[in-house]
């Protein structure tokens, strides 16, 4: 059976689209979101969200210090901060702590962020609302876009697959021509720990 192309999706939506709309864009990282804001920046008025309860302290300070850094260099759009509340990571993966990269305790995390997208998106009367975390390789956008099509309401989900037409090459180009920082591991204390045994296995 044939996957969904998203990437596809997303097209038509933008396509259907009557003039310029309001776009709400969770973000977890400057690389990442580099290259979806220069493919969504001539389409939309987008306003960065980033709120990342899965990140450890240190590291999200950094990232969030980057993703504004890109900003404010590109004007390409609006940062919108949030509380990092690391507590309601941990109360949404409790019991998942094992689980390996990309299972389940990643889906109660991309629920969490997109949920919470999700009602600023539509508190702030934004048209659309999306996440970044589909330009990854190592992230399901099938699970990511069936959670983000669950949750819309007046604010309508924005599918995607920004992997798609070379989106993750683009941000590995980007992040070299903006001189960013990246990260080895996605963010919570779990997949850091991961990420360190395999590198001591390699």
């Amino acid at each position: 059976m044939n996957k969904q192309n998203y990437d596809a999706v997303m097209q038509g939506q933008i396509k259907e689209m009557q003039g310029k709309k309001k776009l709400l864009l969770h973000c977890c990282c400057a690389p990442c979101s580099s290259a979806c804001l220069e493919r969504l920046k001539d389409y939309f008025f987008i306003t960065v969200l980033f709120y990342n309860p899965n990140i450890e302290d240190k590291e999200y300070k950094l990232r969030k210090s980057e993703l504004k850094r890109l900003i404010t260099q590109t004007g390409w759009a609006d940062f919108l901060d949030c509380d990092r509340d690391g507590q309601s990571f941990y109360s949404a993966v409790r019991g998942l702590e094992n689980q390996s990269e990309g299972g389940a305790r990643c889906e109660k995390c991309f629920y969490l962020r997109l949920k919470k997208t999700a009602e600023t998106a539509q508190k702030l009367a934004y048209d659309y609302f999306t996440t970044t975390l589909t330009i990854s390789p190592l992230k399901n956008a099938e699970v990511i876009n069936e959670i983000g099509a669950n949750l819309q309401g007046e604010a309508k989900w924005l599918y995607s697959d920004f992997k798609k037409r070379n989106g993750y090459l683009r941000s590995l180009q980007l992040s070299k021509q903006y001189n960013l920082y990246r990260q080895s591991f996605c963010g919570c204390v779990f997949s850091r720990i991961q990420s360190e045994k395999l590198a001591k296995h390699e």
